[in-house]
């Protein structure tokens, strides 16, 4: 039981840090753009983050990512030491790309840390469900190129559609609709990073009851999620997105292409609208990722040498790298703590 509570509050605490390590995705081109304050911008996304949370209970109905995230692995080898060192090393991997101001993808370190705890466990890539694993690393590619080519049709529709407007009034009007993009994406953010822990704290509770069923604190599926476990991990990330992630917030809104009022609306409006779709297929992506294709395409729109290639090329190698060495750290992890905890 004791380790349950501490898998539950590691989760929280991945949950926490997400948040401000995302928080960039949502706020880094209004705040470039100097719609709102740093402190203005995370208060107004931590909000929407939260909205997230009544959207997918009312609204939706459900929570389909958390289910996709929570049959990562196979759920007969599902063992509470292999999600602590899953969440061990999720943790360690967002902090050191927070520290050096990569905009990693919490999503694919959590899957990571997660199938690779299982792997080190049983010594067999037998345990782990391929077919989900493949889907979501497919993402990694297929979430920003979808952003991508969403940004470049906004973009030129928009434009299009703003060709004879004053553009200092065009300018003005942007702004203003980019407090409404900005709150899109948070949604888009809080209904899928949220969904993401829900789904490792199901797996725990899932663990629990085939392996511990005396304790009588576990459950069968991810519909017996109990609520407050929903509520939780979205407060979580909405007190984490309040708290900032300045270093990726100037990678994102500076260093990859300069960003105006309308192209931050664009992209901020693409990468949400790539977010629902994900949401309705159920597919736990990275808003990093995403956020960083919509940006690109709006800069290649405007020319491609705006984009600034070589800093793309070290995201995607960060991207890249995510997965398996987030699944190293975990089985280091669980070969020097996890056998412990048995």
């Amino acid at each position: 039981m004791t380790l349950l509570i501490v898998i539950i509050i590691l989760a929280l605490v991945f949950d926490y840090i997400n948040g401000f390590h995302d928080a960039a995705n949502s706020i880094a081109t209004i705040v470039s753009t100097k719609v709102l304050t740093p402190f203005q911008a995370v208060l107004w996304a931590a909000t929407f983050n939260f909205v997230a949370f009544f959207i997918a209970k009312y609204l939706i109905g459900g929570f389909g990512i958390a289910d996709t995230v929570s049959k990562t692995v196979i759920a007969e080898f599902i063992t509470l030491p292999i999600i602590f060192s899953g969440l061990v090393a999720a943790i360690t991997w967002n902090l050191l790309t927070w520290w050096l101001g990569i905009p990693s993808s919490s999503s694919h370190t959590l899957i990571g840390g997660f199938a690779g705890a299982a792997i080190a466990k049983w010594a067999s890539f037998t345990v782990i469900k391929l077919s989900v694993i493949t889907k979501i690393a497919a993402f990694i590619f297929v979430a920003p190129l979808v952003g991508m080519v969403v940004a470049m049709i906004l973009t030129i529709g928009l434009q299009w559609s703003a060709r004879r407007a004053n553009p200092h009034k065009a300018d003005s009007w942007f702004k203003h609709f980019q407090l409404v993009s900005s709150a899109l994406f948070s949604i888009g953010h809080g209904l899928n990073d949220s969904q993401k822990v829900m789904g490792i704290i199901a797996a725990a509770l899932i663990a629990t009851h085939i392996q511990h069923p005396e304790i009588g604190a576990g459950i069968e599926s991810v519909s017996d999620l109990p609520s407050w476990v929903a509520f939780a991990c979205f407060t979580a990330i909405s007190l984490g997105t309040m708290s900032g992630g300045w270093k990726i917030v100037k990678t994102m809104g500076t260093r990859i292409t300069k960003v105006t009022p309308f192209e931050g609306v664009v992209a901020e409006t693409a990468g949400a609208l790539t977010l629902y779709l994900t949401e309705f297929l159920k597919i736990p992506v990275s808003t990093t990722h995403t956020i960083t294709g919509a940006i690109i395409g709006v800069g290649s729109v405007k020319r491609l040498s705006a984009v600034r290639w070589g800093v793309t090329q070290k995201l995607l190698v960060a991207w890249i790298l995510t997965i398996p060495v987030s699944a190293l750290i975990a089985a280091a992890v669980y070969f020097t703590a996890g056998k412990l905890l048995y």
